[in-house]
């Protein structure tokens, strides 16, 4: 397997997590569902520090973004505090501007990723 091969399959390991979390999340599982929130964000925040000096790192900011916030959903519905997870929308909203920036600004996201 080459170099880049196994950066790829790593890249992607945050999917497994997020499924794995997401499923216990669906069945209901409080204790691993919230455990899994660490290593499915951890994965994740891992990749867009790795990515700063990349375009994409755009993209791995949001996908950050977007577990934050579906993490934060989770816990709500988990701990009977259904009231607050509207908040979810702002982590979910900076998601949407990272990938804006990414696919309308180009070069404003270019400029960013190198520096």
């Amino acid at each position: 397997m080459t170099l880049l091969a196994a950066s790829s399959r790593f890249d992607n390991i945050h999917i497994l997590l997020w499924l794995i979390k997401d499923t216990c999340w669906m069945l209901e599982w409080r204790l691993l569902g919230t455990v899994m929130i660490v290593p499915t964000l951890g994965v994740a925040i891992y990749m867009t520090v790795r990515s700063a000096a990349e375009d994409v790192v755009w993209i791995n900011l949001a996908v950050s973004f977007w577990i934050t916030a579906n993490a934060y959903w989770m816990l709500c519905e988990f701990f009977d505090r259904e009231a607050y997870k509207d908040y979810a929308g702002l982590p979910f909203g900076l998601g949407l501007v990272s990938v804006g920036i990414f696919y309308l600004y180009p070069p404003l996201a270019a400029r960013f990723a190198r520096h």
